[in-house]
């Protein structure tokens, strides 16, 4: 009857699901945690300040972003900024050149006066007023590999000078016996006067600077003269009336006229025969010593072209004409 004495519309009983004791412990040390903190402490304050990073302010005022305008310049600027350009570098160009024709006055000065190049031929007395034009040593030029051909060069020049020379008293004695080769002896007086000199600027000099400083343009030049010399050779050997030669034949055609004169004609025909040889073998000769040296028609171009670029009076030229066509340009804009 128990069971039935319960009012089952009373209250249940209170349970507190947070009076267990495992919650109670960990209740009481979270809250006796907070009880002790106090966040107005100093060193709460420190910590605090410490875990905030402050935030970074601009330095300066900001400044709004401003459109530029582009603004075309005229042509008249346009030109007159490029003169004004090509007149800076003008000046800028005859600036270097100035400096290195200083330099290059000082290096010869300093080379002189160390090692002084007095030219020594034409051997002349110092009495003469005509000075030597040339300096020429065999010895301190030349290697010793090329002293004897070239030696060989420099006799076949005399032997060529002294056959012009026999040429021209050849040419006086057949005037002599035939008024009529007047012709004849002036042009071997013009010869004499021309190919003498010619012969020694034109191909014995080029070979003596080949050489000397090894130079291909120096050997083309050579090769190209001599052997239009050794035509020049049988030509005068062949002897053509009216030329101003004593050659073959018109010491054969003397014969008849006059025999003294015809055998000074033959010996002079029989020089300029000698030296048609000799130069066909010193050319030979050369041109094996040419292969030898290394030497090519391209180092030949490239020495060329860098003696036209460092000349002096070339690149004054060359401004010049530069200048003054970029005036009249702009004159005529």
């Amino acid at each position: 009857m128990s069971g039935f004495d319960t009012n089952p519309f009373a209250d249940p009983v209170d349970v507190n699901p947070f009076q267990d004791p495992s919650v109670t412990q960990l209740t009481n040390a979270s809250q006796s945690g907070l009880d002790e903190f106090n966040p107005f402490s100093e060193s709460s304050q420190l910590t605090n300040a410490a875990r905030t990073t402050p935030a970074t302010q601009p330095s300066g005022r900001s400044q709004p972003a401003v459109l530029q305008t582009s603004v075309e310049p005229t042509p008249q600027a346009v030109a007159a900024a490029a003169q004004a350009g090509l007149l800076q570098q003008q000046a800028e160009l005859e600036r270097k050149a100035a400096e290195l024709e200083k330099k290059e006055r000082e290096l010869q000065s300093n080379t002189a006066s160390i090692n002084p190049r007095q030219n020594n031929w034409p051997p002349l007395p110092r009495k003469c007023p005509i000075k030597p034009c040339f300096y020429q040593d065999f010895s301190a030029d030349i290697p010793a590999d090329y002293q004897r051909i070239c030696k060989m060069l420099y006799y076949l020049w005399m032997l060529h000078s002294i056959t012009l020379l026999l040429n021209l008293l050849a040419c006086l004695a057949w005037f002599t016996v035939q008024s009529e080769r007047g012709v004849d002896f002036g042009l071997s007086i013009l010869w004499f006067i021309l190919f003498t000199p010619c012969a020694f600027l034109c191909w014995y000099r080029p070979i003596y600077k080949a050489f000397r400083s090894d130079s291909s343009f120096s050997f083309f030049v050579f090769f190209f003269i001599f052997l239009c010399q050794i035509v020049i050779y049988i030509i005068q050997a062949v002897g053509i009336p009216g030329w101003g030669d004593s050659g073959w034949i018109a010491a054969l055609s003397e014969l008849h006229w006059n025999l003294a004169v015809a055998v000074i004609m033959m010996v002079v025909a029989g020089f300029f025969t000698l030296c048609a040889v000799l130069s066909l073998f010193l050319l030979k000769q050369v041109h094996s010593l040419y292969r030898r040296t290394g030497a090519s028609f391209q180092r030949a171009q490239e020495e060329f072209s860098q003696g036209i670029l460092t000349n002096r009076g070339f690149q004054n030229a060359a401004a010049g004409a530069a200048s003054s066509a970029a005036q009249s340009a702009f004159r005529g804009n």
